[in-house]
């Protein structure tokens, strides 16, 4: 060290301490959800998404400030309202996605629109595909996003928080006796869910067994001759408010049915049910709720 008087050996050292802290990041390469490798040579630092759940588990992994386009109905957080829509039901706006200069891309694996997903890579931009089927792809999805984000630690933590809980919820409910449930996508034509679906697992974590679980499509399409076969205990639906949506009053029409006699027709705000986001769990604890009260009355109705 000769030649280095004291204050410059000064200036040295705080420049060590300061060095790590400083934005130097490495290289980022994770798979998406189609198995698709995703290559940064550094973490993204303005991300377009084009799907709500996409928004949702961007700020989940603490990305939010990197976001600067987003998806027709991305309204949670509510900081996601404020920014610029380039997608939605006709399409995704391409112009309005390049003029944003993104570095990387959150598309909707089977939401958005395959030939827009492949221009958008050929004109170079980096497209992360998003899919989750399950509970835990769920956490997996918020780490893999904030390492390409460079905020890992922060998405570290948040899918530990949500494992935590999810967790708490299978050692509560997963166990007890099964509750049949019918889910109810849609009326006309009447649609469901098989087992792949995260909903399905969802049901699941809850002691809950989807009728219909074996079915062959993630959303196939039934009859109401099978719904009265199967006989299910619960009849559930998604709502944009939570409240039972007039379409269910069509199961009034069968009275043995035992969902309609026992009055377990129920609903859930779609939000916390059909988006594949860290909100699913409120979703899950509304169903595991409901299942126990299904279960607290045939446990009063037996001898």
């Amino acid at each position: 060290m000769a030649g280095l008087n004291g204050s410059m050996l000064w200036r040295l050292a705080v420049l060590f301490i300061l060095t790590p802290a400083l934005p130097l990041y490495a290289a980022v390469s994770v798979p998406d959800d189609s198995g698709h490798r995703i290559r940064l040579s550094v973490p993204a630092n303005r991300i377009v998404s084009l799907a709500p759940h996409a928004t949702e588990l961007l700020f989940a992994a603490g990305a939010g400030p990197r976001v600067v386009g987003v998806s027709e109905y991305s309204d949670y957080p509510p900081a996601a309202r404020d920014l610029p829509r380039v997608s939605g039901g006709g399409g995704v706006d391409l112009e309005a996605v390049l003029a944003l200069e993104p570095d990387l891309v959150i598309a909707w694996g089977s939401g958005n629109p395959n030939h827009q997903v492949d221009r958008l890579r050929a004109l170079g931009i980096r497209v992360f595909l998003s899919e989750p089927r399950t509970i835990d792809d769920i956490a997996w999805s918020i780490e893999r996003l904030g390492a390409l984000a460079g905020t890992g630690v922060y998405a570290a933590e948040a899918a530990t928080v949500f494992r935590t809980r999810a967790d708490a919820l299978q050692k509560q409910y997963a166990a007890l006796p099964p509750v049949s449930v019918f889910y109810e996508v849609w009326p006309q034509p009447l649609l469901t869910i098989n087992e792949d679906h995260l909903i399905s697992k969802v049901i699941r974590l809850c002691g809950g067994r989807n009728i219909f679980d074996g079915l062959p499509t993630l959303t196939p399409q039934v009859d109401i001759e099978a719904v009265l076969v199967l006989d299910p205990e619960v009849i559930i639906a998604a709502s944009d408010d939570g409240e039972l949506p007039g379409w269910l009053e069509q199961w009034s029409k069968w009275p043995a049915l035992t969902a309609v006699r026992n009055r377990n027709i129920r609903a859930i705000h779609a939000d916390l049910i059909v988006r594949h986001t860290p909100r699913v769990l409120d979703g899950a604890e509304q169903l595991c709720n409901y299942l126990e009260q299904v279960r607290r009355q045939g446990s009063e109705i037996k001898p």
